[in-house]
């Protein structure tokens, strides 16, 4: 598996894509191919102010339900509209279209602090 460098990663799986003082946040292709067949996303955090590591949302899979970490401290400003009638986006693309949430971030230097791709990669063997 390969994660793309341009990203930004956690250790409860999940990637971050920062343009200007917005970002988009989603699960790695890790996460969701640990998780299995995703059938439902469930996030009603727009608009609300949250902690790094506080809860954002969860995903059902056919196996489990997972709690969604933000990364950073922030806003949610939007949740994926595409997730309610196609949670599968999530498994057939995590990095592109299964994107999450976006969310203006607080202080851009908590973003520093999060993992390369490399770094990530040797956390997940």
């Amino acid at each position: 598996m390969s994660y793309p460098q341009n990203l930004k990663y956690t250790k409860d799986h999940e990637w971050i894509s920062v343009e200007g003082d917005v970002a988009t946040i989603g699960i790695t292709d890790f996460a969701q191919r640990e998780l299995g067949d995703i059938v439902y996303v469930d996030i009603n955090t727009t608009g609300k102010a949250l902690a790094a590591e506080e809860v954002f949302g969860t995903v059902e899979a056919v196996k489990t339900v997972s709690d969604l970490f933000l990364p950073v401290a922030g806003t949610v400003v939007e949740v994926n509209p595409a997730l309610e009638a196609n949670p599968e986006l999530v498994n057939s693309d995590p990095y592109g279209a299964g994107w999450m949430v976006k969310v203006k971030v607080d202080n851009a230097a908590d973003v520093d602090a999060l993992m390369a791709a490399a770094d990530y990669e040797k956390l997940v063997g």
